[in-house]
């Protein structure tokens, strides 16, 4: 009777464990990105009183007695189920669409999330809003803005987005030109020219216009082009085009150098730009050439940045440049139920989940980002108090089973008097 007394205690306790699981789901019914728990249970070892025997020829086998001494605690799994997304029309808030987590350092350790609700801080850096730990990533390159993603990313790694701060300027030293020049001009009567109008930026990011004219030659299929400038700009630096009179395209001409020269009272000195006219074509439909690019820029400030799918950081600057900022990282485990739970949200790796694969998002398997949204908690309300009814009624027949052999070992002590 003992060993039955005993049973029902650790069903008791089994049932409480459980108990406290469903408890700590509901608690967390709208924490954000939540993964649920749920316990399993595994009966205790046997007691044998008669081991199993085989069959003879006179009689056959027999079964072994046996019974439980009780239950025990199997584990508590995690549901790592996709929670529903909310929209939250907050540009620092993100969600995983897919396998990963977020990464997020502080200075000495990283940690792993789902929870995408980030703000930024006085540095312009990404911080976990409910921890300040730092988001981790890959910074664009300030000159080039490419993003290398194989660097590693560790505990001082970061990303920052300085709302604010102005670009570095470039200078203008390529001009690409697109557009057709008139092949019927040479039939007609005197020399025809077209001219089209460029903005440029010096060392300091002050703006030159810039006038390309293309003048017919003498000599068919031939133009000259020369580049005039404005406001005090000498512009030195001349050429010319030839094409082919079967196909209209460019023979030799291009590209072709000019220097520019503001006024002395600029402090600005002469800086060299390169034409590159490959793209103007001789046909017999109507003249018009245009600058299609030019590689320089003026200062201006960063405004406001967004998030694509692919975790690419993207600024957009007051004089209309956009460029990359920086990548988020997204960690993904051999075995996500193998980690372990932090407190606010955030996990740590164990010996059993394996070691963090970290990548771009929307590669090796990794999950896509989605900016203003937040992922919801996983828990389903009605199948934990689905559970809460079955751990009750599991709870109150174990300590009828308690008081049952209470009430037998009161009988068997009262067999004396």
């Amino acid at each position: 009777m003992l060993q039955a007394l005993l049973a029902g205690v650790a069903s008791i306790k089994a049932q409480q464990t459980r108990m406290n699981v469903i408890g700590n789901n509901l608690a967390n019914v709208n924490t954000t990105a939540y993964k649920g728990s749920r316990v399993t249970f595994q009966d205790m070892i046997a007691q044998t009183l008669r081991g199993a025997g085989r069959p003879t020829a006179e009689v056959g086998g027999t079964n072994a007695i046996q019974f439980g001494l009780g239950v025990l605690i199997a584990g508590t799994d995690v549901n790592n189920e996709q929670g529903s997304l909310n929209a939250t029309n907050r540009p620092t808030d993100f969600s995983i669409q897919g396998n990963g987590f977020f990464l997020v350092a502080n200075g000495d350790r990283v940690a792993y999330t789902r929870d995408g609700a980030f703000d930024l801080d006085a540095s312009g850096d990404l911080v976990h809003r409910a921890t300040g730990e730092r988001m981790a990533g890959w910074l664009a390159d300030p000159a080039t803005g490419l993003i290398d993603t194989n660097l590693p990313v560790g505990p001082t790694s970061k990303l920052t987005i300085p709302i604010g701060a102005r670009t570095a300027v470039q200078q203008t030293t390529n001009i690409d030109w697109a557009g057709n020049l008139d092949s019927r001009v040479f039939s007609q009567a005197g020399l025809q020219s077209t001219s089209a109008i460029v903005r440029v930026f010096d060392s300091l990011g002050g703006q030159h216009d810039l006038t390309l004219t293309l003048t017919e030659n003498a000599a068919a299929n031939t133009w000259d082009w020369s580049v005039a400038g404005a406001g005090g700009d000498v512009v030195t630096g001349s050429g010319q085009l030839v094409y082919d009179p079967a196909n209209g395209q460019l023979l030799s001409g291009s590209p072709g150098s000019i220097t520019v020269t503001p006024p002395v009272a600029s402090g600005v000195p002469a800086f060299p730009i390169t034409l590159d006219l490959g793209d103007v074509s001789q046909l017999a439909t109507e003249m018009q050439i245009n600058a299609s690019s030019q590689n320089g820029f003026a200062p201006g400030s960063l405004s406001s940045f967004s998030v694509g799918t692919d975790g690419v950081i993207t600024g957009l600057y007051t004089n209309g440049l956009t460029r990359p900022l920086g990548q988020i990282a997204v960690a993904i485990f051999p075995n996500p139920n193998g980690l372990e739970r932090m407190g606010s949200n955030l996990w740590r790796n164990t010996d059993n989940s394996g070691v963090a694969v970290v990548g771009a998002p929307k590669t090796g398997g990794r999950g896509s980002i989605n900016s203003g949204f937040l992922e919801q908690s996983n828990i389903d309300i009605g199948n934990e108090f689905t559970d809460l009814i079955v751990t009750q009624r599991g709870f109150q027949a174990n300590t009828k089973v308690v008081t049952t052999v209470d009430e037998m070992l009161q009988d068997l002590i009262n067999m004396k008097r």
